[in-house]
Formats: structure tokens, C-alpha cells, sequence
């Protein structure tokens, strides 16, 4: 595959789990400086590890959830939070993730995701 290809396949895939409104700002604010940035992001986490078929996205949504948690990454795991019910995952199944990271990556780390976790849901309550 060539890189024209798989940067289109992670737009595809881009739009599909993070949504078109969420893709088209950030291409919208593409300028000089960020430009090849949204390019190699698209092209290799997109089109390149997205689209392996060794994982399904829900189970990729799951893990990202997770490294974002212990990484403490807020504005992305609440980006991916949102992503993950284009992707069946269910407030349930994201309780168990951040149970699992209050393990493995420290309580404090699952403690912040928690709140993040509900502002996000409150969020998407409120629009609903």
C-alpha cells in the first residue's frame, strides 16, 4: 500500500470512530506547522494500526482508553471517550477498564479518568 492509500484509509477509519465533526476541525486547523503532523497521524495510527485486523476497534478503543489513563493524557482519553461508543463499547465496559488501570497504572491515574469519565457522560447526557 502505498502512502496516498493508507492515508486515505485512515481518514476513513479517522472519520468512522472519531466522528466527521471531531475530523473536520482538526483539518480545518491544519496550517505550515502542524500539516505533516495530521498527515503522519493519519497515515500510521489510522491507516496503519487501525485498520489491523488483528483487533477489533472496540477492543482498540478499550486499550486506548487504558493508555491514555496511565500515560494522563486527559484531553485525549476524553477524545477517545467519546470515540469509543462509535465503537460499542458501553459505560460498563469503560468502568472495568478504569478499574483495571487503578491496578496497573495507580490509583490516582483511574481516580482523575473517573472524573474525566463522568464529565464526559454528563456531557453527552445533557445533549441527549
Amino acid at each position: 500500500m502505498d502512502e496516498r492509500d493508507r492515508y486515505g484509509n485512515g481518514l476513513t477509519v479517522r472519520r468512522e470512530v472519531l466522528g466527521d465533526a471531531h475530523v473536520d476541525r482538526t483539518l480545518q486547523k491544519r496550517n505550515a506547522f502542524n500539516e505533516e503532523f495530521q498527515q503522519l497521524i493519519t497515515r500510521y495510527a489510522w491507516g496503519e494500526i487501525w485498520t489491523r485486523p488483528g483487533l477489533s476497534r472496540h477492543t482498540r478503543s478499550l486499550l486506548t482508553l487504558g493508555l491514555m489513563v496511565a500515560l494522563n493524557r486527559p484531553d485525549e482519553f476524553r477524545l477517545h471517550l467519546r470515540a469509543a461508543f462509535n465503537n460499542g463499547v458501553t459505560r460498563d465496559e469503560i468502568r472495568e477498564v478504569l478499574m483495571h488501570c487503578a491496578i496497573y497504572a495507580g490509583v490516582p491515574a483511574a481516580n482523575s479518568a473517573f472524573h474525566w469519565a463522568e464529565e464526559v457522560f454528563a456531557q453527552i447526557d445533557a445533549s441527549a
